[in-house]
């Protein structure tokens, strides 16, 4: 939400204005306000140590409120963390509100089905199995509400369309949110059992460590990240012509990779295909990649090894998965005429055939010292006319579709330079080859 535009402040102020009904009936739960207290600290203490040491959120406490006290009650324990927690980026008012809003809402849409389906007499009564059912059900209503507003501001704040707003929002968040959630009623049950809530705690020092485990998960795949930077900028380095260019046919890619309806491993997957793709150059010699001439055939052959070069230096590299071998096939053509081993047709893997056309579009888009770039409907064009003989079809019209709904605005990193959303290649033509 940096940069919030005032449609997106709007948003904020309706999803906090929400909130406000559900807080009014709280003087007649005669909730204990001890508990309350008691509970809204403790996520206090836990969302500060969980967003500082670990980049996460954390719901155990929030869903336990949820199958404890009343719904109003419960939607109060969040706002203390929202509102009194440090705020990095701007606008702080706007983030702090919609921090305080949005967990408020869910966990009272998670209360009100929980106490609808009997949960707080079950959990009082330790009445196993039963106790499970009205839980799952909160877990769901929680995921719900906070998968449709995470939805929301993402398609206001950003222009993207509803359906791709929402897209593998709840999938992604079942899973952690359900583990939550039974570590939440867990510690439900402990605080209504004879031992009290200090035995509650106690459930939070499993959570923590899966939290310290996920955070590891993270830190390796930052440092995956960080090594994939690292040979994508030693090319940029050697190949001063392609600068820039990985990262915007990764970001091409992934334009493909979602209007298919690939899942996100997948679309994670074909990214690194695409910011890797011609990292084989750095096995070819300098001079040959920035001579300015026309190339002698022995100098073309040098350069069409890229592709065998680049799948030798990933191929130890496992979290690439299906990536090596886009980096390997990307200059094979559907008829057979391209390199290095003349594949033809569905012979050629599906993640290459999606970075043959990525890197093409951002070849023909790009300015060069010999020629300038083509609009991007021209280059549209161009890719529809090779299709069939040297791109896959369904790529092609998925790149049409993703960039009449998106546009083409790449991102790059701050030690590029910009391109005005330009980016740097072409389709391989007879003069030299990419």
């Amino acid at each position: 939400m940096e940069g919030l535009p005032a449609r997106a402040r709007g948003y904020v102020a309706c999803v906090a204005l929400l909130t406000v009904p559900c807080l009014l009936p709280l003087p007649r739960t005669h909730a204990p306000w001890w508990a309350i207290a008691l509970l809204a600290a403790l996520y206090a203490a836990c969302e500060h140590v969980v967003r500082r040491r670990f980049g996460g959120t954390f719901y155990p406490v929030l869903l336990a409120g949820a199958f404890l006290l009343p719904p109003p009650a419960a939607a109060l324990v969040p706002l203390p963390a929202a509102l009194l927690s440090p705020v990095e980026h701007r606008p702080k008012a706007a983030r702090r509100v919609w921090r305080a809003a949005q967990p408020s809402l869910a966990v009272w849409g998670a209360g009100q089905v929980h106490w609808a389906l009997g949960g707080r007499d079950a959990v009082a009564g330790c009445d196993f199995p039963y106790a499970l059912l009205p839980a799952g059900a909160a877990v769901l209503a929680f995921c719900l509400i906070v998968t449709a507003l995470d939805g929301g501001i993402l398609a206001v704040a950003e222009r993207v369309p509803l359906r791709r707003a929402w897209r593998g929002l709840l999938s992604r968040s079942l899973a952690p949110v359900a583990v939550h959630g039974l570590a939440g009623l867990m510690m439900a049950v402990l605080w209504r059992s004879p031992y009290g809530p200090v035995a509650a705690l106690l459930v939070l020092l499993p959570m923590c460590v899966s939290c310290w485990v996920f955070a590891q998960y993270h830190r390796e795949r930052a440092a995956h990240q960080a090594t994939i930077r690292a040979l994508v900028q030693a090319v940029d380095i050697k190949d001063g012509y392609t600068r820039g260019h990985s990262e915007r046919v990764g970001h091409a890619s992934v334009l493909i990779a979602r209007e298919l309806g690939m899942d996100d491993e997948r679309v994670e997957v074909l990214r690194f295909a695409g910011i890797l793709h011609d990292v084989g150059k750095l096995g070819v010699p300098t001079r040959l990649l920035r001579k300015d001439g026309p190339l002698t055939p022995e100098e073309r052959r040098i350069i069409e090894l890229h592709p065998e070069y680049g799948h030798e230096m990933v191929r130890g590299i496992s979290f690439l998965g299906e990536a090596r071998a886009a980096i390997l096939h990307h200059h094979e053509r559907l008829d057979g005429s391209g390199y290095p081993y003349g594949l033809a047709g569905t012979q050629i893997p599906e993640c290459a055939r999606v970075v043959a056309v990525a890197d093409a579009f951002d070849a023909m888009t790009s300015t060069r010292s010999y020629r300038r770039a083509r609009p991007v409907e021209a280059a549209v064009a161009e890719l529809e006319r090779c299709a069939g003989a040297q791109f896959d079809p369904r790529m092609v019209a998925a790149l049409a579709r993703a960039l009449r709904d998106y546009g083409w605005h790449p991102r790059v990193t701050a030690d590029e330079p910009s391109y005005a959303g330009t980016p740097e290649q072409r389709i391989p033509s007879p003069g030299r080859p990419r």
